[in-house]
Parts: structure tokens; C-alpha cells; sequence
């Protein structure tokens, strides 16, 4: 796949670069602008950084790093099964857990949502850093919502980060997550409530919180440049540019569909399907209090 001109390589991180170390001086550099595209084109073009991934996997399979950037691509691209794989390799190559929420996450997408509820009571869990532990509460939330336990997800999304006026990283998704689940279990006014809560922490844009509120509030803002069909009633002024139209707030968000016929594991399960059921992460906190 072609390269522009102007990666070198150099980009990547520093860790990553020195894991590529071992590889020969060209191969490195292959590999490194494979990942570099990888990154760039992760989040606007998955299919186009699935590619890439593809082609350092192909030169360096034996590099963790490479296998991680693989396991992304592949998720990003809703690849779940494949993801998965790659995932349990890098795991296996580094004995890192930091992966671990997102290869819950893969579960939930080959709808499997009852085995990332064991993974999410999993010792390993307790080895993540706080980003990661907020991250695998997340997921167990959306495990539950998919298997229609409204209330439950509510309950797991109940936590002293929650709870917190100091924003971290996290502080927004959680917010957002919670006002969704509360919405979704008809509970309109604390979910609004939560939304704004989540807008006052996204200050990097990473939710639609905004929009959200917005419907809940009966607005909805639209191009002023689309011609009105009459179905609708706006008001607009001559130099704006949107209109404001009556709008009913949507049904929350669905699940994400799981993979219809997941393909078998390119790696064998190194051992984690075997952990013990629980019904929820370890922790979880009683009811917000006020």
C-alpha cells in the first residue's frame, strides 16, 4: 500500500520504536511507517488503516506492538473475532493487562456479553490503573445493557468516579454513559441532568453530550441551506446559519450488533475463558446518593 512521502517513521512512540529494534534497520523502518499510516488513518478511514496494519503484520508478527496496532485496526473496523486474536497474542508476548477492557469489549461485539461480565470479575482487573478499571466498568455496563438489564448497567456505571467533580480523562464518557443508561430505563429528567454534566467535561469534543441535551430539550439544529419540504415548521433569521426545529428527543442508542458468524481465533485462548462467573465488577458502588 502506498506510503506518502512525507512519513518517515520517525513519528512513532518511542516504546514502539524501541521494540522495533530488534528487526533489521530497513525492515524497522517499514514497519514503522506502516504503523505511523495506522494511526493517522485509525479513527477517520478504519478499512484504510486495517490495510496498513495488515502489511506490518506481514513483516513483523513477532513484534507485540505490531500485534496491538493489528488488534485495533481490526476493532475499529469491527472486526471483533480478529481483534480479539491479536489482541490475546500482544497480551500473551508482553503479559501486559492493559488490554484487557477492550478484549472484553470484543466479546461484547461477538455477543458474548455474559463472558466480558466474567472478565470484568476477573483478578486481572485489579492489576489495571484507574483509566483501565473506569474503562472495564464501562464495558460491564454495556454488558448489561445488552442483555436488557437496564437497572444493572445503572448500578455498575455507580461509582466514586462517577460521583467526582474533579474531570479526568474518563469524566466525560462515564457521565455520558450514565445519562444514556438512565434514559434508556425512562428516567428522562436525571438523565438530562447527566448529560449536561457530561457537556461541562467534554472539553475535547469526545461525546455528542451536546446534541443529546439538545434533543432532550426538543431542538434540533439543521443547514439553513436545506430547502424546507413543508413538513416542518422552522424559524431562521436571514444571516444565520442554522434553523431551530421542534424536534421529540430519539430512543436512546442500541448495542452495537454483534458479527453474525464470527470466524475462529487465528491465536488459541491463552487460558482466560476459564475464569469464574460473577455478575458484576468487584466493587460496584450502592446507588448515587442525592
Amino acid at each position: 500500500m502506498p506510503i506518502p512521502d512525507d512519513v518517515t517513521g520517525e513519528e512513532i512512540d518511542k516504546d514502539v520504536k524501541q521494540e522495533l529494534q530488534s528487526l533489521p534497520k530497513g525492515l524497522a523502518e517499514d514497519v514503522s511507517r506502516n504503523l505511523v499510516m495506522v494511526a493517522r488513518l485509525i479513527d477517520e478511514d478504519p478499512e484504510g488503516a486495517y490495510g496498513y496494519s495488515r502489511v506490518a503484520l506481514r513483516l513483523a508478527s513477532r513484534v507485540a506492538a505490531v500485534r496491538e496496532a493489528a488488534g485495533f485496526a481490526a476493532y475499529a473496523s469491527q472486526k471483533y473475532s480478529e481483534a480479539l486474536a491479536e489482541f490475546r497474542a500482544a497480551r500473551r508476548m508482553t503479559g501486559n493487562v492493559d488490554l484487557w477492557p477492550v478484549m472484553a469489549d470484543c466479546e461484547r461485539g461477538l455477543g458474548r456479553p455474559e463472558k466480558a461480565l466474567d472478565m470484568a470479575g476477573a483478578p486481572e482487573v485489579q492489576k489495571l490503573d484507574k483509566a483501565g478499571q473506569v474503562e472495564m466498568r464501562l464495558v460491564a455496563a454495556g454488558a448489561r445493557r445488552d442483555m436488557d438489564q437496564l437497572d444493572a448497567a445503572i448500578v455498575t456505571l455507580q461509582s466514586p468516579e462517577l460521583a467526582s467533580n474533579s474531570v479526568q480523562p474518563w469524566t466525560a464518557r462515564l457521565r455520558y454513559a450514565y445519562a444514556d443508561a438512565l434514559l434508556a430505563a425512562g428516567r428522562e429528567g436525571e438523565a438530562r441532568e447527566w448529560f449536561a454534566k457530561a457537556v461541562e467535561s467534554d472539553k475535547d469534543g469526545s461525546t455528542d453530550a451536546s446534541d443529546r441535551l439538545a434533543e432532550l430539550d426538543g431542538v434540533e439544529f439543521v443547514d439553513a441551506l436545506v430547502e424546507d419540504d413543508g413538513d416542518t415548521d422552522t424559524d431562521s433569521d436571514s444571516d444565520g446559519d442554522v434553523e431551530v426545529v421542534n424536534s421529540e428527543a430519539p430512543e436512546a442508542k442500541s448495542a452495537p450488533e454483534a458479527e453474525s458468524e464470527p470466524a475462529e481465533d487465528s491465536i488459541d485462548d491463552d487460558g482466560q475463558d476459564d475464569v469464574d462467573d460473577v455478575d458484576d465488577l468487584d466493587g460496584d458502588e450502592d446507588d448515587l446518593k442525592g
